[in-house]
């Protein structure tokens, strides 16, 4: 049955949407914001991101501006003692005179700090999901689905319990003009002219626990070019730039290194324009999913693949099943078990891709 959205919902003209993680957390939120935007053509849609989450927004049709902030209770111990800061947030929530707001959460996660500043700053509806009584934190609270639910299902359950019908549940970013021109015209500064096949790489994550092996990464790569004779393009951001010259040395004379030139509309330029992506669970298995580029993916056993895993596009998940599964921790104390992957076996999952691709 159609859900019926609340007549408070339905008038909401500033929406405030919450989603205080990584890049790749917020891009699963999009189809919900999808479904909120649908119902609500005219409503002016604030994301509350991270430092590290907003930049995405600028593939997100949905969004009509971002609020970014470092949230306490996301924090790793990082922000120092200082109430005024909170003090501060509250009050620039209020300045945005939001009508009511969403916060978007993990399994792992409470919506009910964000809720509770949001609750100060004046904003009369506040939804979450939640299985923790908490007073009247937030107005329309929502009980979770099951923890084994992929996240763009989690989230489309929040959005739905309030009312707004999922129009789609894939994944869909929008990439703005000249991004493609742009990446276009730094790949030729490599090299790789337009239509010419190359695998892309991308050995970040945002936490050890996560990152495949560097020296297997450069193995990767120099079978996929004696195999395939195609560019292996490196990706990364301006922190992998610490190894880039190691890597590139490794991993031999067929790659090239993008590492910290490209915006994040260019990156995904980079990701739709690749033939394949090798890469970490991160931002960049995310955003091929949307962009419909197989992928293979070193998939470590800090998640559970339902949770996260690509949902559309053609893809290989390569992990070695460990008894810490799922461990959700930041480092391995134990050596990455889970990612004991031959990088050989990378490499084949990479040349089936590409054989089905060319067929």
């Amino acid at each position: 049955m159609r859900p019926v959205l609340d007549t408070r919902w339905s008038s909401v003209q500033r929406l405030l949407v919450a989603r205080l993680d990584n890049a790749g957390d917020v891009l699963l939120c999009q189809p919900a914001m999808r479904a909120i935007r649908s119902a609500l053509p005219g409503c002016h849609l604030t994301l509350w991101a991270s430092p590290g989450g907003g930049p995405v927004a600028g593939l997100l049709p949905e969004v009509d501006e971002v609020l970014t902030t470092r949230a306490l209770w996301q924090d790793l111990g990082q922000l120092p003692f200082d109430p005024q800061r909170e003090r501060d947030l509250v009050q620039t929530l209020a300045n945005g005179q939001h009508d009511a707001v969403v916060v978007f959460t993990s399994f792992a996660q409470s919506p009910h700090p964000p809720a509770y500043a949001c609750y100060l700053a004046g904003i009369p509806w506040r939804a979450g999901q939640s299985r923790e009584f908490a007073g009247g934190v937030l107005s329309d609270p929502v009980a979770p689905p099951s923890d084994d639910l992929h996240q763009v299902e989690r989230n489309l359950h929040l959005v739905e319990a309030l009312g707004f019908a999922a129009t789609a549940t894939d994944l869909a970013v929008e990439l703005p003009d000249g991004a493609r021109d742009d990446l276009g015209l730094t790949l030729r500064l490599k090299g790789i002219g337009l239509g010419r096949p190359f695998v892309l790489l991308h050995p970040g994550a945002s936490c050890s626990s996560r990152r495949y092996p560097l020296e297997r990464f450069a193995e990767v790569a120099r079978l996929l070019h004696t195999s395939l004779n195609w560019p292996v393009v490196i990706s990364g951001s301006e922190r992998e730039k610490a190894f880039e010259e190691d890597l590139l040395a490794a991993a031999g004379p067929g790659a090239v290194s993008l590492i910290g030139h490209t915006r994040v509309d260019e990156f995904a330029a980079l990701i739709a324009r690749a033939t394949v992506v090798v890469t970490n669970n991160t931002l960049t298995m995310h955003l091929a999913d949307a962009l419909r580029t197989p992928e293979v993916v070193l998939f470590a056993g800090t998640e559970r693949e339902e949770q996260c895993r690509p949902r559309t596009t053609r893809a290989r998940l390569l992990r070695r099943p460990t008894p810490c599964h799922p461990c959700y921790r930041f480092e391995c104390p134990y050596g990455l078990p889970c990612l004991d992957v031959a990088p050989d076996e990378v490499a084949a999952a990479v040349l089936e891709l590409a054989g089905e691709t060319a067929r």
